[in-house]
């Protein structure tokens, strides 16, 4: 009998997965618990354990193939299946010795008819079987493949007269030798360092070196919580990029008047400090789905919209939403009244030789991640060409700010007033976090953000702050923009 391996659910939300390597091969013994296969899926990767023992005797899909959950991976048997009479057949040879009736009995297994063929085609030539016993033993393993439908018929009469026939048996068991070291020899090449492309790459990206790590999966095998264990005991960090060396600056030893703009810029950062009560909130934030999204449709949005696609529009999408939820992030102050405009006209900081300017898309509430992604460009653009209209740098009512752009993981950026809150995002980084998927934790590569909104705390309360960055988290962890990709 054989009991099909199907692709076991691996979190609520997750309906396919990957499978990334074969652990066994048809022909294979595999015990209860013992790895079969590496799975990956877009929120862990992790190894699938079979749920009985026996024979890999097939297998259904293949590596680099995405199945949805449920579908069938594999079928383990008695051995009676394809691949199966190699295992078999040693294990069966040593109590037919004893006593035939023991292998009769599975007969109707695959296993024992090979067995039985060697030990019938002695008796028909007596004397071959005893001159050369040595070659015959070698070349009976590959002649029963093929002879045993016609024989089988005749392998039950013969059984009793063949009985005393000690010897055939003998050179029959021979072959065990060779089929039990194969088996030996398969934990050895798990011990020898066997690793499979999941905890190579995961290694690779932590700088660790596998050789000096060891393996604590079954049969040695090394395992990322072995790699990730390895992190602080060798002391080895991620190789670094080759160094740029920095350029020393004219400025240095010279005295040079603030420019209009620097004047303006430091007297409403220092009024907004003086006038305000300012506060900062972080969250952190799993981009995956957005990163897996981005880097399958980035190569068409480009095509389509003449602009790249980075994670500023998903950022803004999502704060945009959230604001229209949560209006006190997105109003202002006016004497003692709390003023909540009727649209989201979001200011994007944009770093220029002149200094901080932040030109102003308005009605950002209806747009889409294409539309979003084009208007960015477009007023940085301009804001460093010197083109902007003086009305496009005034009129916003909540401001984002790209700190991670030039690799800050976050700040604390400051609230300009009137604004009561302002939005900096993180640089978008790959490391191993704990994911937790029904009630197991896992060890996953992810890609990770830091959202960090300062408010005015005259206005806006720390729960606030709370409920809109957990809206732009959820959102963001969901990750379903396709349908206002605009492309």
């Amino acid at each position: 009998m054989s009991e099909s391996v199907s692709l076991p659910a691996l979190g609520e939300s997750v309906t396919e997965g990957t499978v990334t390597r074969w652990l066994k091969k048809v022909g294979d013994r595999i015990e209860v618990d013992e790895a079969l296969l590496e799975v990956s899926t877009d929120k862990v990767d992790t190894e699938i354990p079979s749920p009985i023992s026996g024979i890999v005797e097939s297998i259904l899909v293949q590596e680099d193939e995405t199945v949805a959950v449920g579908t069938v991976l594999a079928t383990i048997g008695d051995g009676s299946g394809a691949g199966a009479a190699p295992t078999e057949t040693p294990s069966a040879v040593v109590p037919q010795t004893a006593a035939a009736e023991t292998v009769l009995p599975s007969a109707p297994v695959s296993a024992p008819a090979p067995v039985s063929m060697p030990v019938v085609a002695p008796p028909a030539p007596p004397a071959p079987v005893a001159v050369p016993p040595a070659p015959p033993a070698a070349a009976a393993p590959p002649a029963p493949p093929a002879p045993p439908a016609p024989p089988a018929p005749v392998a039950a009469p013969p059984a009793p007269p063949v009985a005393p026939a000690a010897p055939p048996s003998a050179p029959v068991a021979a072959p065990a030798a060779p089929s039990t070291a194969a088996d030996a020899s398969r934990p050895s090449v798990a011990n020898s360092g066997y690793v499979t492309p999941i905890v190579r790459k995961f290694a690779s990206d932590q700088g660790v070196d596998l050789s000096s790590v060891t393996g604590t999966g079954i049969g040695g095998r090394i395992r990322k919580e072995d790699v990730l264990h390895a992190v602080p005991a060798s002391g080895v960090v991620a190789p670094v990029k080759p160094r740029t060396p920095l350029t020393v600056s004219a400025l240095r030893g010279t005295s040079v008047p603030m420019s209009r703009l620097r004047k303006v810029v430091a007297e409403r950062a220092v009024a907004s400090m003086q006038q305000s009560a300012q506060l900062t909130t972080v969250v952190e934030v799993d981009v995956t789905r957005v990163a897996q999204l981005r880097d399958r449709v980035k190569g068409t949005f480009v095509q389509q919209t003449g602009v790249k696609l980075s994670f500023m529009p998903f950022f803004a999408v999502a704060a945009a939403e959230a604001l229209q939820a949560y209006p006190v992030i997105n109003a202002s102050v006016d004497g003692d009244s709390i003023v909540y405009p009727a649209s989201e006209n979001m200011a994007i900081a944009v770093d220029t030789e002149r200094g901080l300017l932040t030109p102003v898309i308005r009605d950002a509430g209806g747009l889409n991640i294409a539309a979003f992604a084009a208007a960015i460009d477009d007023v940085a653009v301009r804001t460093r060409a010197n083109a902007l209209k003086p009305d496009e740098l005034s009129g916003g009512t909540f401001t984002l700010t790209n700190t991670g752009s030039r690799g800050a993981l976050f700040d604390t950026p400051i609230v300009f007033l009137p604004q009561l809150a302002i939005l900096g995002t993180g640089v978008v980084t790959r490391r191993p976090v704990v994911v937790t998927s029904e009630g197991q934790d896992f060890i996953a590569v992810r890609s990770m953000v830091y959202l960090a909104l300062s408010y005015d705390h005259r206005i806006i309360d720390g729960a606030d702050a709370a409920r809109f960055l957990t809206a732009m988290k959820e959102r963001l962890e969901e990750g379903d923009f396709e349908s206002i990709l605009g492309i």
